[in-house]
């Protein structure tokens, strides 16, 4: 076997396995995606301005997330999920699903954390949940954040891959379990990990609506009948068609990008 040339074998881990089973529960989703670009130069300087005037940071992703949780408190069906099969549960709370990056056993790991009841909380607050996720104990053997979890979830995540997909099974069709699990929303962002010029189509995931954010980028754009060179960021918003349609898709989008461009709530700081 000269030809094959040197490799190295490693395990398929319950981490790798668990993002297979997310991975595929998005090809089982109707979804529709809308591309989509946000100017966020008065956000960013605002944020600037205030950690240099303040001395503390505030998490451009916190922020975004903020925005998010408040179009949807507004929109209210892009904040559900199916129950049974011929229910859908509408939530008031929105609960945002985001990975945490953590380096367990000599890798980096996206390891799940919901911050409950987003749109409840200002952007200092997710902040500093966001943060304190970040520095939370990883158990690195069922691969968690913290060690707030009963016999049966520790059961699960321990158990054999099919088990986990039957389990998985009952929970697609139970909103209560899913929001639980997975939050209402979820957001990713790639721009976070390092430099990247574009956007990602996500598959969908186990949430019906999930925001996948790229990297800012500098380009022209017109301000006041001006060419300004501005920041932009590349966002695509990920729904389940057979929760929502087209038009309070553009109408919860039309609301996210006034939040965002319009820095919400930043310039209360």
């Amino acid at each position: 076997m000269a030809e094959v040339g040197s490799y190295t074998i490693k395990p398929f881990s319950k981490q790798r396995q668990n993002i297979s089973l997310v991975a595929h529960e998005g090809w089982l989703k109707h979804s529709i995606h809308a591309v989509l670009e946000f100017d966020v130069t008065d956000a960013r300087r605002i944020i600037k301005e205030y950690e240099k005037k303040s001395g503390e940071k505030i998490s451009f992703t916190g922020w975004l997330i903020k925005c998010v949780a408040q179009a949807a408190s507004e929109y209210k069906e892009i904040n559900s999920c199916r129950h049974g099969w011929k229910k859908i549960m509408v939530f008031d709370d929105v609960d945002v699903g985001i990975p945490v990056e953590r380096f367990v056993d000599g890798e980096y790991r996206p390891l799940g954390y919901v911050i409950r009841r987003a749109n409840e909380k200002s952007v200092a607050e997710i902040t500093k949940e966001i943060r304190d996720a970040k520095n939370e104990f990883v158990d690195e053997a069922k691969e968690v954040l913290g060690q707030n979890l009963s016999k049966f979830e520790r059961f699960v995540l321990g158990s054999p891959l099919f088990i986990k997909k039957f389990l998985l099974w009952i929970v697609r069709r139970n909103g209560i379990l899913k929001k639980k699990y997975f939050g209402t929303i979820a957001l990713t962002s790639i721009g976070m990990i390092g430099k990247f010029n574009g956007w990602v189509i996500p598959l969908g995931g186990t949430s019906s609506t999930l925001i996948a954010v790229g990297g800012i980028t500098e380009k022209p754009g017109v301000i006041d009948g001006k060419i300004k060179i501005r920041e932009y960021l590349p966002v695509v918003v990920t729904v389940d068609h057979d929760l929502v349609d087209g038009g309070l898709v553009t109408r919860f989008i039309d609301r996210l990008t006034e939040l965002v461009e319009n820095a919400h709530e930043l310039k209360d700081l």
